[in-house]
């Protein structure tokens, strides 16, 4: 369900507050932010957020197009590495020495009568 629209949309505070700060300034440095679940608003568009993913602040540029998106939308918190049956299966059919050309088959033996 989404926010109703008398609400206006969510953005915390501080987030704000920092972006003006940033902006009167003039320095583009990146603004490290905790908050995925604020909405970018226009005032937004060019600043440098430092969305945090849980491990570390990974850069966001906002541009026009992310104007009313969320900004956890933007950096994933989990990475997909494949399967581990599919390392399996890629393991069991792997040549011996990584690199190696497969072995050929051994030539058929003349038969004798």
């Amino acid at each position: 369900m989404t926010r109703s629209v008398w609400k206006g949309p969510f953005v915390d505070g501080y987030l704000l507050r920092k972006a003006e700060a940033s902006r009167s300034s003039g320095r583009h440095e990146m603004i490290r932010i905790w908050s995925r679940r604020s909405t970018i608003l226009p005032q937004f568009v060019g600043l440098n957020f430092g969305v945090y993913n849980g491990q570390k602040h990974i850069p966001v540029l906002v541009n026009e197009e992310m104007v009313g998106h969320k900004f956890g939308e933007f950096e994933p918190t989990r990475m997909f590495y494949g399967h581990s049956s599919d390392r399996k299966a890629k393991r069991i059919g792997a040549p011996a020495a990584p690199g190696a050309a497969p072995a050929a088959p051994a030539a058929a033996a003349p038969a004798t009568s």
